[in-house]
């Protein structure tokens, strides 16, 4: 009779009132924490954008020091990706090009890709939220020549 009753109360569980404490700290930990994440999806795509771009400036260098040459505005940034058709055929491509795919920005749009850009051997240039060019804060463009090279 002794073990059973011993057993019994090594069972117990949690009360109500300390369940609640737990949420009442968890609720004051979400409410601290939560705000200073809000404001940071913006500022994350934004970063991404930067990153995007140095990685197909990248593969634009890889590309010119194969080719002697960029590709033009017209072959676009599919030229990084399979051997332009027209225009100017690069003759050393490398075998399965120099990006997998184009990539959207963050904002699921296609970069606008100029060359000989106006900034630069060439421009690239993401719209930011709005998708349309000029804008201030989350819609304002992300370019190629403010990120530095």
């Amino acid at each position: 009779m002794k073990i059973s009753q011993t057993l019994r109360h090594d069972r117990r569980g949690f009360t109500l009132i300390e369940i609640m404490v737990v949420v009442v700290i968890l609720g004051l930990l979400a409410a601290l924490v939560v705000p200073k994440l809000i404001g940071r999806t913006e500022e994350a795509k934004r970063t991404q954008a930067k990153v995007q771009m140095k990685n197909v400036e990248q593969a634009l260098e890889l590309f010119k020091l194969d080719n002697g040459f960029y590709p033009t505005t017209e072959q676009g940034l599919q030229a990084l990706v399979t051997i332009p058709e027209s225009g100017r055929i690069p003759k050393n491509y490398r075998k399965g090009g120099y990006l997998d795919r184009v990539p959207k920005d963050p904002w699921n749009n296609d970069y606008l890709f100029i060359s000989p850009g106006t900034h630069g051997e060439f421009d690239i240039t993401s719209y930011g939220a709005d998708g349309v060019p000029g804008g201030e804060n989350e819609d304002a463009d992300v370019n190629s020549w403010d990120i530095g090279k």
